[in-house]
């Protein structure tokens, strides 16, 4: 294997992210071993992907199903977990279920509706996260549903055979402190689990927040420039 400088920069953004995590993780009294780091690859070609999976990445996340499709269908390890992170719509949803093992962003009921269609033609479970809207006010462009409905829709989403709810999915609010934001989604998270014991999980925390996520029970980051680099 001829190493590149590219993959030389890989390998060490992704031994100091583990460094750097782990470290957060002691801080907060978490462990570690409880936490995993999804290596965010959208817009980075299948070559990092791989490279990656040589280093010991085993979950990579994607944006655009478009894109994720395509480097799902490139890149040579067949062991990784690959996480759907961005806003989904229906019409997308009988591709991503072609390559993604876990949606973070299911926020609606239309869209579990569109899932139940199409899950007839995945052979494994799908894992999902439901997403919360942290932003003070609504914003229609962030996606996420308000915490009232938080049990309806797990309540719809197990309802469909082959989709399993992992937890809750939040992004730091673009205006305010995300210690507030994700304190909040930690709440969610407990009532969540008081009635579906199985969605024990948290997706919260990317690059730039993701200590104070660990503070506040964080189980899935998602890591993008400190792995990948800034473009």
């Amino acid at each position: 294997m001829i190493v590149t400088a590219r993959a030389e920069q890989l390998a060490r953004n992704w031994t100091q992210a583990k460094t750097d995590v782990q470290l957060a993780c002691e801080q907060a009294n978490r462990t570690f071993a409880d936490v995993t780091i999804i290596a965010v690859t959208k817009t980075w070609p299948a070559v990092d992907v791989d490279t990656l999976a040589e280093c010991g990445v085993t979950d990579v996340g994607e944006n655009r199903d478009q894109e994720a499709a395509a480097k799902h269908q490139q890149v040579r390890d067949s062991n990784l977990t690959w996480h759907a992170i961005g806003q989904v719509q229906t019409n997308k949803v009988k591709s991503i279920v072609q390559w993604a093992d876990v949606i973070h962003s299911v926020d609606r009921l239309d869209l579990v509706r569109a899932l139940a269609k199409v899950m007839p033609s995945r052979e494994k479970p799908l894992g999902v996260f439901i997403q919360l809207n942290l932003d003070p006010e609504v914003r229609e462009e962030r996606g996420g549903l308000r915490g009232d409905n938080l049990l309806a829709l797990a309540e719809a989403i197990t309802d469909v055979p082959g989709l399993q709810v992992r937890g809750v999915m939040g992004v730091a609010p673009l205006v305010g402190e995300p210690e507030a934001a994700f304190a909040s989604l930690q709440e969610s998270a407990t009532r969540l689990q008081t009635q579906f014991p199985q969605a024990c999980d948290i997706s919260a925390g990317m690059s730039g927040d993701y200590k104070i996520a660990l503070k506040y029970g964080a189980t899935h980051l998602r890591l993008g420039s400190l792995i990948l680099g800034n473009r």
